[in-house]
């Protein structure tokens, strides 16, 4: 299945895409939060589905997309977790995953203006692929950790470098300004992705291709992920786990490129879409 949250910011309704339509599903009752997860709701609206084919209402191409989920408990993000973005940014591969979290006030839908914060002078892009807890998850072994994605989501880590890694402190500072986790368009559940380690993910800035790698280029995998950090925090259904980013981020070229007002942003990964951000300073209509 494929999952969408549609509608004005705060009031989204549910739905999902079959045969590239969308359909609205908020007669289903629930949202795709935590519970939902939780409750065996991803089997429960497959059942929703089957039982009313043919009487759901299209959802129209001018309705706004929200992220396909509700504000979970966590955003979790892996850093330098490629060897290429790793040798651009001119540190180390890490020995160990590299931990930040993003704030979920950060979270937005993926055709959301992208708003720069007040002071930036360094806000930067990072295509990622993401993945979603289908339910709670502490100190799971490698072998069984895929039985915990619930599904996976194309994701926009922006980031504000200055604060990141100027300002002192840890990397959240830079990383957690609203409007700098851009989500979706939807989320696809875990059976509609063959391998996760074998998919194509490309970002451009302003028509130009900056990033273009694949997913095979992960220093650490999604099922060492999920061991790993289980291993120091409980994930809980519907949290958001993203991977990392490959070399072409902003700060990597010389000189460095950063965002600006009425720059655009197009990006995308194998089977999960193509998301769109303009640009806006603070304030900006």
């Amino acid at each position: 299945m494929k999952l969408i949250r549609w509608g004005k910011p705060g009031q989204e309704k549910t739905g999902v895409i079959i045969n590239e339509v969308k359909y609205d599903t908020s007669a289903f009752g629930e949202d795709y939060n935590e519970t939902f997860f939780e409750n065996n709701g991803l089997t429960r609206l497959a059942s929703f589905l089957k039982n009313n084919e043919g009487r759901l209402q299209v959802v129209g191409d001018h309705e706004r997309l929200g992220s396909p989920v509700a504000r979970p408990s966590k955003i979790l993000c892996i850093g330098l977790n490629y060897a290429k973005h790793a040798a651009e940014a001119k540190m180390a591969i890490p020995a160990e995953p590299i931990l930040f979290m993003k704030s979920t006030t950060s979270l937005s839908g993926p055709f959301d203006p992208i708003v720069i914060p007040k002071d930036s002078v360094k806000s930067d892009w990072e295509v990622e692929l993401a993945f979603v807890i289908g339910k709670k998850a502490s100190y799971v072994t490698e072998a069984e950790a895929l039985d915990y994605v619930a599904g996976y989501v194309l994701h926009n880590d922006v980031s504000e470098r200055e604060w990141q890694l100027e300002r002192g402190g840890t990397w959240d500072k830079g990383k957690g300004c609203d409007t700098f986790a851009p989500l979706g368009p939807f989320l696809a559940t875990s059976d509609e992705i063959a391998d996760p380690h074998k998919l194509r993910l490309w970002l451009k800035l302003n028509g130009k291709i900056l990033q273009d790698s694949n997913t095979d280029d992960l220093i650490f995998n999604v099922p060492f992920l999920i061991s790993y950090v289980s291993k120091f925090m409980t994930l809980l259904p519907g949290d958001v786990v993203s991977t990392g980013t490959p070399a072409g981020v902003g700060m990597g070229f010389n000189p460095s490129i950063f965002l600006k007002s009425g720059d655009v942003i197009e990006l995308g990964i194998d089977g999960l879409g193509v998301s769109r951000q303009e640009v806006k300073a603070y304030g900006e209509s």
